[in-house]
């Protein structure tokens, strides 16, 4: 080969190497360019998408990114087990016990720990409420059992300032509640008051300056003429038994109304030696006629008493009566059908146990001179000036060994209508309101 050939060989050769090398340079500056772009688009995308998910959930500050938190409903590895959270349980509640040498608080309100003393709450099952049986009522007989054995255990004598309970035994509301709040009005710590009335009753919405609010005790049904009557009696008593200063203790209903000023009537009770109770022997059949054979021996026929319900007690008596464990168990048993246990049992028991103690009367006047099963009810055209004069003082009777007119401190049977009448009265003719 000639040496010209050679030579242009050779600068063939060079010059495409240099344009080789000049082509490097610029292929690398585009690949170094491209890169970061591409991968700034693509955060980008991940970054819209993690803040679109974020508007959805709570996650962590900064999780909004997406790249250094896991988003809320990502699944943790498999190596990290994470025990499923656990529903809290109820905390049982423990009622406070009731010392029985601690009297409570003059006209504090009523605690249901006197039924359900050291009473652990059960919490609600997981299936549903708990049916309505067997157990439910031996649950109900044993706050009763628990309240009667606390009530028979309190003291006999009177601690403090003797005060007079008022146990009301009601069907439903208190219709003259405006007047007796009259009546209470300048007296407090001197009375107690005790509402027993039906279950479903919303004792709520009494007024919360009124004597009787926050007075209604754990209360049950109570049937005309049924030992449930006798049972609601002796609830009330129980209930104000475990307040020790109560010193005397009064059966009202919701139709009574006082006939006599507050010091009128304290002073009359308390200071009284017998305690007032009726108590009869009638041979027909409203009185002996519903004895029942079963009864003997621990009461015979001629044992057998009649009264009205409406009694009057001192803190000995009321004790002795929530613990009668002899009697009136016979009474429950037997006194079913046509027995009215209400009218018998307490002038039969006091009659057995107890016959110089009362003074075979009552306190409350009511008309039965028109017959039947029930007294008179009087209307609002009916309460007159003369009348209830006559109620105060219209008769005679034992008080303390002495004569006296003031025989009736209370009456009823008044319709609810009666109330504006009484209301009218009460300041100039019964010293109240």
């Amino acid at each position: 080969m000639s040496t010209k050939n050679q030579k242009q060989q050779q600068q063939h050769v060079a010059l495409q190497m240099a344009v080789a090398a000049m082509a490097t340079p610029c292929t690398i500056k585009l690949l170094l360019f491209a890169i970061p772009l591409a991968i700034g688009f693509a955060l980008g995308i991940v970054a819209t998408l993690s803040l679109v998910s974020s508007t959805t959930s709570s996650a962590l500050p900064g999780a909004a990114l997406g790249l250094f938190f896991p988003p809320p409903t990502a699944k943790l590895p498999s190596s990290s087990p994470v025990r499923a959270r656990q529903p809290s349980q109820p905390v049982l509640q423990v009622a406070p016990a009731v010392d029985a040498r601690s009297p409570p608080a003059p006209d504090a309100g009523i605690s249901t720990a006197y039924v359900h003393a050291a009473a652990v709450a059960v919490p609600e099952s997981s299936e549903g409420e708990r049916p309505a049986g067997a157990a439910s009522i031996k649950k109900e007989e044993d706050d009763d059992e628990e309240l009667i054995s606390r009530a028979a255990a309190a003291p006999r004598s009177v601690v403090g300032a003797p005060k007079v309970a008022f146990l009301f035994l009601a069907k439903w509301d208190l219709p003259m509640a405006p007047l007796w709040d009259k009546f209470f009005q300048g007296h407090r710590g001197l009375f107690s008051v005790y509402v027993h009335t039906n279950p479903a009753f919303n004792a709520s919405a009494t007024d919360q300056q009124s004597a009787f609010y926050g007075r209604h005790i754990p209360s049950k049904e109570v049937r005309w003429g049924h030992i449930s009557m006798v049972e609601a009696e002796r609830r009330l008593l129980a209930h104000a038994l475990l307040d020790h200063s109560n010193a005397r203790f009064l059966l009202l209903s919701e139709s009574h109304v006082p006939l006599f000023d507050f010091p009128t009537v304290y002073s009359y009770l308390v200071n009284s030696t017998k305690v007032f109770v009726e108590s009869y022997d009638e041979l027909g059949g409203t009185g002996r006629g519903r004895y029942k054979r079963g009864m003997a021996p621990a009461v015979a026929a001629w044992q057998w008493r009649k009264g009205s319900q409406w009694f009057e007690l001192d803190r000995a008596l009321a004790a002795a009566v929530v613990a009668d464990a002899v009697y009136f168990p016979v009474f429950r048993r037997h006194c079913t059908r046509n027995c009215y246990a209400d009218e018998h049992y307490l002038p039969t028991f006091l009659h057995i146990r107890h016959r110089e103690a009362a003074a075979k009367r009552s306190v409350t006047w009511v008309d039965w001179s028109h017959g039947g099963p029930h007294p008179s009810r009087f209307t609002r055209m009916e309460v007159t000036v003369d009348f209830l004069r006559w109620l105060r003082g219209g008769t005679t009777c034992e008080y303390n060994g002495r004569t006296t007119t003031v025989c009736f401190l209370f009456a009823r049977k008044f319709l609810p209508n009666s109330l504006t009448r009484f209301l009218r009265f009460a300041p100039k003719l019964m010293g109240f309101g």
